[in-house]
């Protein structure tokens, strides 16, 4: 894991200075002084972006991995404001299909922790998010609960969604960053998500008790 982090964090390092060293040459033939000042403010930016994405990955962002318990999941979102957490059973097939997708959304979105909990053996935080149905994601920008997708209902009620309509789906919280168009699903054979926040939420709770703050 250790060796995995130490890559990432080297070839985002490497892409980084790409950017920069590209930029720096793209702007070096600017003499005006509102020009020189774009110059270093863009580039300033880019330094900025770059210990932030160092930040990510030093917290394990990058890579889907499972925590152990409340503790440690209380103990990640104090590190990382957005968070994208599938509640699971062991049992469950569905499950399994989640996994598949968000390790690879993990990958791709380090903006955001990606990770899974045993909701069995996570009574008191499966609780609190009031979560009834299994499996359900958890997504969480700026340390508050946004949103839940519960089950498959919102990725077109089949087990065979790509990973990219759950990628849209989840960017409906703004917990990812998205570049594609938020009001047409990818998978336009499937059924087409309605905004279901608070349907989702309230299945059979309470949305006012929804959005958690947890830094509690």
């Amino acid at each position: 894991m250790a060796q995995i982090v130490e890559n990432q964090l080297f070839a985002a390092a490497q892409a980084i200075e790409q950017q920069l060293d590209q930029e720096i040459d793209r702007l070096d033939s600017f003499d005006s002084d509102d020009l020189k000042a774009l110059r270093e403010k863009r580039i300033q930016e880019m330094k900025k972006l770059n210990n932030k994405k160092q930040e990510w990955l030093r917290n394990g962002h990058g890579t889907y991995s499972e925590l152990a318990d409340e503790k440690e999941f209380f103990e990640v979102s104090k590190k990382s404001p957005n968070i994208v957490c599938h509640f699971y059973r062991d049992s469950s097939e569905r499950s399994r299909i989640v996994d598949m997708h968000l390790k690879i959304l993990a990958a791709k979105h380090i903006e955001a922790k990606f990770c899974k909990v045993n909701a069995e053996k996570t009574p008191f935080l499966t609780q609190r998010l009031r979560i009834k149905v299994l499996p359900t994601i958890a997504l969480v920008k700026d340390s508050k609960t946004k949103d839940f997708i519960v089950g498959f209902t919102d990725l077109g009620n089949c087990d065979d969604f790509s990973t990219e309509m759950l990628e849209w789906r989840i960017a409906h919280s703004g917990a990812i960053e998205y570049k594609g168009d938020l009001m047409q699903p990818p998978d336009v054979k499937r059924k087409p998500f309605i905004n279901r926040a608070q349907k989702t939420i309230r299945g059979g709770y309470d949305s006012d008790d929804s959005d958690i703050d947890l830094d509690d």
